[in-house]
Order: C-alpha cells, then structure tokens, then sequence
C-alpha cells in the first residue's frame, strides 16, 4: 500500500487526469510540490504513454502555482527511479523544488552533486 493513496482530496492543490499535486510535508524548500500519479507507478519508467504526455503539464502547472506564492528565482525538477538513486516511495513522484538566490553557497552542477564530489566542473 502507498502512503500517497492515502492523501485527503483537500491536500490536493491541483488535479489533472493521472496525477495530482500536494506541497511536501518535508519540504526542500518554501514552495516544494510533488506531482504524484493516481494510480500505483513505481516510478517514472513504469508511466504509460498518456501518463508521460501528461507530465510536462503538471509540471507546468506546478510552476504556476508556486510562482504565485513563492516567486523563486530557479528550480530543480526531479524523479528518484530505484532504491539505489535514493526512491523511498516506490510510487511515481516528481518534486519541484523551488530555489533561491542564496540557498547554498555555490548551486552551480545542481542535480549533479547526487554523487558526493562528481558535481564540480
């Protein structure tokens, strides 16, 4: 059983056809959604075709959302697909994190620096 088939409607900040949109209960930063599947994915390979047209509209919308709000100057969007690339929730999510300008002291590599010491460049 998933913990995301288990959120209230009223958590949900915005519905589409196979997916939703929370804030994270353990956020990044001010302003992180994730963009959950409705029905039971693994992960981002497992999402038939409709499912992936889908997503880059919820990523959108997700943006939308968060702008309104946060107005962050950047984001990171990411998926863990497997244990081993850290998934803890074997059912799809996609986080949009926002960011700002001085979160941390040198951003520059971003999702590179998943592996300790391989984001610099």
């Amino acid at each position: 059983m998933s913990v995301f088939l288990e959120i209230n409607n009223e958590d949900k900040i915005y519905s589409g056809v196979n997916f939703f949109l929370i804030k994270d209960r353990f956020p990044v930063s001010p302003g992180h959604v994730l963009i959950i599947s409705n029905n039971l994915k693994k992960d981002f390979f497992e999402l038939n075709d409709e499912e992936r047209n889908e997503l880059p509209l919820m990523i959108e919308a997700a943006k939308n959302l968060i702008d309104k709000e946060y107005n962050p100057d950047g984001y990171n969007i990411g998926m863990n697909c497997g244990e081993t690339a850290g998934q803890t929730v074997f059912h799809f999510h996609c986080h949009i994190i926002p960011r700002y300008k001085g979160d941390m002291e040198n951003p520059r590599g971003g999702v590179r620096h998943c592996i300790t010491g391989k984001g610099n460049y």
